[in-house]
């Protein structure tokens, strides 16, 4: 999943944060130079910047940048249309039983790896089997894979198969799950579900470093902090005129995406908040080149809710009540980002305009203190927030979120500093009494950010806030088969979770692109996802 608060979100790749969008990420200059590779005769290739990725395996990563490329070299089942609409993928149709818990997925059998073999179900066995084997170190397989029966089991090092799956035969797949769940095949989306080569995978610990996929792209070349090279299996998009993607990864320091933009050295650039007057100026240069795609996304500060002062809600009610959230917009955002009352960002089924929001009251906000077990500021203990980062640099909005704490509550906060890989894997253990960090949508269902983010038990629930209302309703919304009775029901838990401020919403994104005239069908979906293989080249 998204671990985040560097997620560097997509192939645009410069610096959306998430699972949290952070303006305070900065490009900077390349430390090693970046050859190019020679483009033949007939062909065509897209420039774009980006970061090396954490890993390429599919049961393991759980950052946006490393899924950003793993989506185009891998694949699964089902995935999203451009409608994000369930669709076929390596599953070209699938019955679901009238009890919804078992799933016969029918396989194409004309899709294939990379290396030339065919793709069956025992490969699908075999990959979600192999993700959910304590060995694998998946942090995402519970969440993803974890209402398979038996999948739990296997989590737990107490069996080596998952008895929820059946090869029927090579092109058929049976999978049954614990109870209804109407996001089951959402989750199926996700990089935990792809199929992955076992004769890769033995090929060694690293095997990711040369992934045998069934993706539109192979990884033809890939130079650390350099450059990595996809390169279109044509097998999968036969037809289209793009051969290839050349994304040149430098380091992130000021001004560098837009340079490299400017000179004609790459052709897609996301937009940091330093440039956001010079490319909206509809006078300028880039107004016409800009486009503004909106994301499912949340930037939130998460509480440790089993912990002081936060495992009292009048404590965690006062400090969401001293944030002006709407001078942060303004004024650090500079009105990019939407203001978040609630949890479900706009776009969102399930997104409730008429939720209750806790609002900006510096005089309630004392008074809860003062009804608080603390009594008042003075008997608070020590509060730290945990961050992602390098070299002590604190994002400009939380240190204004720091600062009005201090005016408005007389509450000093510290900011304790983890190394990115560790902030993104393991703030769980890691957290201090808050944590600043943000969530971007793996599939468009309310479940992905309620449930995965705050249900008693969950893997994700890094806040460990717990209510056994919440929990019920969330249950009872994922078994319920009526949309719209499953969406009330998780409007009804949201409104609980904001009102006893399980954390503290901040922003909803938005993406800010610069794309050269030439590249055409280029676009960020809600997911924040490029589709590359539906771009194309055309003339100057």
């Amino acid at each position: 999943m998204k671990r985040r608060i560097f997620k560097f979100v997509s192939l645009v790749l410069v610096c959306i944060s998430v699972l949290i969008l952070m303006p305070g990420c900065i490009d900077g200059p390349s430390q090693t130079e970046t050859t190019t590779p020679t483009i033949t005769s007939g062909e065509t290739a897209l420039d774009l910047y980006g970061i090396d990725p954490y890993s390429l395996d599919p049961a393991t990563i759980g950052d946006a940048t490393s899924i950003s490329y793993v989506i185009q070299i891998f694949s699964g089942l089902v995935r999203f249309n451009d409608e994000m609409e369930i669709a076929p993928d390596i599953a070209q149709d699938w019955d679901i039983s009238d009890d919804g818990r078992t799933y016969i997925f029918y396989l194409r059998d004309d899709v294939f790896f990379h290396s030339g073999r065919q793709v069956k179900a025992e490969d699908f066995k075999y990959s979600w089997e192999r993700a959910c084997k304590p060995a694998t170190g998946s942090q995402t397989a519970a969440t993803y894979l974890g209402d398979i029966v038996g999948a739990r089991e296997v989590l737990a090092g107490e069996r080596k198969n998952i008895s929820g799956i059946e090869v029927v035969d090579d092109h058929i797949l049976r999978v049954t799950i614990n109870e209804p769940k109407s996001y089951f095949l959402y989750k199926l989306t996700y990089a935990t579900a792809f199929v992955v080569n076992k004769n890769n995978v033995e090929t060694g610990g690293n095997w990711w470093r040369n992934p045998d996929g069934t993706g539109p792209f192979k990884l033809k070349q890939w130079n650390e902090s350099s450059l990595l090279v996809l390169e279109r299996n044509d097998y999968y998009n036969p037809t289209s005129s793009f051969s290839g993607v050349n994304i040149v990864n430098f380091h992130l320091w000021a001004g560098r995406s837009m340079d490299l933009y400017e000179t004609e050295r790459i052709d897609v650039a996301q937009v940091s908040l330093a440039y956001i007057d010079k490319v909206t100026d509809t006078d300028g240069d880039f107004y016409a080149q800009l486009e503004i795609f909106p994301e499912l996304s949340l930037t939130y500060l998460g509480f440790n809710c089993r912990k002081p002062p936060f495992d009292d809600a009048n404590i965690r009610r006062a400090f969401s009540m001293a944030v002006d959230k709407d001078k942060l917009v303004s004024l650090i955002f500079r009105d990019t980002m939407s203001r978040a009352d609630g949890i479900l960002p706009p776009g969102m089924p399930g997104f409730n305009e008429s939720l209750t929001a806790i609002e900006y009251n510096i005089e309630l906000a004392h008074e809860l203190i003062a009804d608080s077990k603390y009594g008042g500021v003075s008997n608070l203990p020590p509060i730290s927030i945990t961050t992602g980062g390098r070299g002590g640099h604190i994002p400009s909005e939380l240190e204004a979120i720091i600062y009005e704490w201090r005016i408005n509550l007389g509450v000093e906060v510290e900011v304790r500093q983890l190394e990115p890989e560790v902030f993104l894997y393991e703030l769980m253990q890691e957290k201090d009494e808050m944590f600043y960090w943000g969530w971007g949508a793996d599939y468009p269902h309310p479940q992905n950010f309620l449930e995965v983010l705050f249900a008693g038990g969950s893997e994700y629930n890094i806040g460990e806030y717990n209510n056994q209302e919440v929990d019920s309703l969330l249950m009872a919304a994922s078994r319920e088969q009526n949309i719209e009775a499953s969406l009330e029901l998780y409007r009804q838990a949201e409104q609980i979770m904001v009102s006893e401020a399980a954390c503290l919403p901040l922003w909803y994104g938005n993406t800010y692109v610069l794309v050269k005239p030439y590249v055409e069908g280029y676009g960020l979906n809600l997911l924040g996802h490029v589709v590359l293989n539906e771009v194309s080249i055309g003339p100057d």
